[in-house]
């Protein structure tokens, strides 16, 4: 006899139209943003430059040249950045059933960080494409040492990852600061403007292969939906609705290396995102991890969108990191949350 996955979970709190309904104003929300984000800058442009550079593109117009150059590449790789922060949040969250779990937990930021530190002080790397190569390689690396120390291969045990992630996490962020204690002034400006998290600069080098690590991880994400749905309510109620938790947990471990470690390389260190966005999403839409997994997407984006054009506005001529604005914006929020509402367990 074959049982349902989501006739065993506890009925979500959202029906089906509802969620779709509010799918959908987050993804008008995402549109508009990314609007705001072509034409706010340093440089103000006019809706009607963006649309004309959408229906009659000319080579010859500044104001085209930058909306096509840089205002939407930088755009696209916030929401890029943004839905990887949010659907790694949701499956690491799922995998722990803790709802305040995120990436970080899994040592992937801190392997980044370290992985990019090495490269600036031994090799002396400059170009973003260089960091996004080292951040990726350190978050991957570090990925699969928390998955090694916390025995995945033995079974699924919750804690003992966490455990092994956050412990890996203090020693590389330690491995981290030693190197760039030593290092010279060159190297500690480098790091700290890759650290901070920032979408400037950040050209098609950049956007082209973060795209193609966000989607691959994005797709493995979204098959394994409905398996979360079985993991989430236990190891022996998973195996009895005819998942396997170990292949779970593994295929999950490779989402959030592709999704928190491509975010990570590309834009640096952001916080909160994977933290807020699912939790927001599951307030809405409930607990089917399908549909958590496309609002927080969309969330995340909105997010890291909205702290970017903010940025850009609040310390003219220059700007603030995303990863600041993120935190500002990200960090009060979250608490006003936990305060006001109680965190049930997942």
């Amino acid at each position: 006899m074959t049982t349902d996955i989501h006739s065993a979970r506890a009925p979500g709190r959202a029906t089906p139209r509802r969620a779709g309904a509010v799918t959908v104003a987050v993804l008008l929300g995402v549109l508009v943003l990314i609007a705001l984000s072509s034409i706010v800058g340093v440089r103000m442009l006019a809706p009607g430059d963006l649309v004309g550079a959408a229906l009659a593109f000319d080579p010859t117009n500044d104001a085209h040249l930058l909306l096509l150059s840089r205002r939407l590449p930088r755009a696209a790789l916030a929401v890029l950045v943004g839905a990887a922060l949010g659907a790694a949040g949701v499956v690491m969250q799922s995998l722990t059933r803790n709802p305040i779990a995120e990436p970080g937990l899994l040592g992937v930021n801190a392997g980044a960080a370290v992985a990019v530190a090495v490269s600036i002080a031994v090799v002396g790397i400059v170009a973003p494409f260089a960091y996004f190569a080292a951040a990726l390689v350190g978050a991957a690396l570090a990925g699969a040492l928390v998955m090694l120390l916390g025995g995945v291969r033995r079974g699924s045990d919750p804690v003992r990852l966490v455990l092994a992630g956050a412990a890996l996490s203090v020693v590389l962020g330690a491995l981290a600061q030693i190197v760039i204690v030593n290092g010279d002034d060159l190297v500690f400006d480098r790091f700290r403007a890759w650290a901070v998290g920032s979408l400037a600069g950040r050209d098609a080098d950049v956007l082209w292969p973060a795209m193609i690590l966000i989607c691959a991880g994005l797709l493995v994400a979204l098959l394994l939906s409905r398996m979360l749905d079985a993991v989430s309510l236990g190891t022996e109620t998973a195996r009895s609705l005819g998942a396997r938790p170990s292949l779970v947990w593994t295929c999950s471990g490779l989402a959030i290396v592709l999704l928190a470690g491509g975010a990570t390389a590309a834009a640096g260190p952001i916080a909160f995102v994977g933290l807020t966005a699912p939790y927001v999403a599951r307030r809405l839409v409930g607990s089917e991890h399908r549909r958590v997994l496309a609002l927080a997407m969309l969330l995340g984006a909105a997010l890291v969108l909205f702290a970017d054009i903010l940025g850009r506005v609040v310390a003219p001529p220059g700007e603030v990191g995303v990863g600041i604005m993120v935190a500002i914006l990200g960090g009060p929020f979250f608490v006003a949350l936990v305060r006001r509402r109680r965190l049930a367990p997942l």
